[in-house]
């Protein structure tokens, strides 16, 4: 008799623990399909819109308008050769559907602000109907061939802001990585407005107010084949 109710306990403790993993994994795939569909509350955040380079292949920019979509930041160039080879296209299609539009620009800690700025002003035309121009921080200096120091980064960083904003006329935003800022600590430092990235909880690691949060890196849409960033501008 004790072992029959022996069996029968692991028999439901088992069934208790099955029970509970399903259940896990079905939050956890709810959690992962809300994600990668999910978009902050327009009456909390108006200005919705996204940001996009040449991965994203095709983007339908009439469809990101109709999701909410008001401007498209378009990846431009990066470091001191590389060029986004659908800026011109993305920048005109997506003017075409009604979008603001700006640049980004990557930044690289291994070359020279000089050559940097001069890769942009040959991509980026000198047009007043463009946002603010986007510079990058993702990378560091560590990474490159030969060390580059924290005082370094952040000198030729800020000769790169002021030649980029020569060339456009507008002051730029600087999209902090929250690995960049872990690093370099350069948020509160600096005297720009802030985009920060953090999927789905508002960011908080720039130390004061941000300008543009991209709240979900990996947003599925109809708008294109490969998942959109999209992005928020604070209220």
């Amino acid at each position: 008799m004790g072992r029959k109710n022996s069996a029968k306990r692991r028999s439901w403790r088992r069934y208790a623990i099955a029970t509970v993993l399903l259940a896990a994994i079905a939050v956890a795939a709810w959690y992962w399909w809300e994600m990668k569909h999910w978009a902050p509350d327009e009456a909390i955040y108006p200005d919705q819109g996204v940001a996009v380079d040449q991965a994203n292949g095709l983007v339908g920019f009439d469809t990101v308008r109709a999701l909410g979509g008001k401007f498209a930041y378009v990846a431009a160039s990066a470091g001191a050769g590389e060029k986004d080879t659908r800026f011109a296209r993305n920048v005109e299609a997506a003017a075409r559907a009604g979008l603001k539009t700006g640049a980004i620009h990557i930044f690289d800690p291994c070359s020279s602000a000089d050559r940097q700025s001069a890769n942009f002003a040959r991509i980026v035309p000198r047009n007043p109907e463009l946002l603010p121009p986007v510079i990058a921080l993702d990378k560091s200096g560590t990474a490159c061939p030969e060390r580059v120091s924290d005082a370094r980064v952040e000198s030729e960083l800020m000769t790169l802001v002021n030649q980029i904003e020569m060339h456009v006329g507008k002051r730029a935003i600087l999209k902090i990585y929250p690995g960049f800022e872990r690093e370099y600590g350069l948020a509160q430092q600096l005297d720009r407005d802030l985009w920060l990235v953090r999927d789905r909880f508002v960011p908080d690691y720039g130390g004061r107010p941000w300008l543009l949060w991209s709240a979900n890196t990996a947003r599925v849409t109809e708008a294109s084949d490969e998942p959109l960033e999209w992005v928020v501008v604070q209220p």
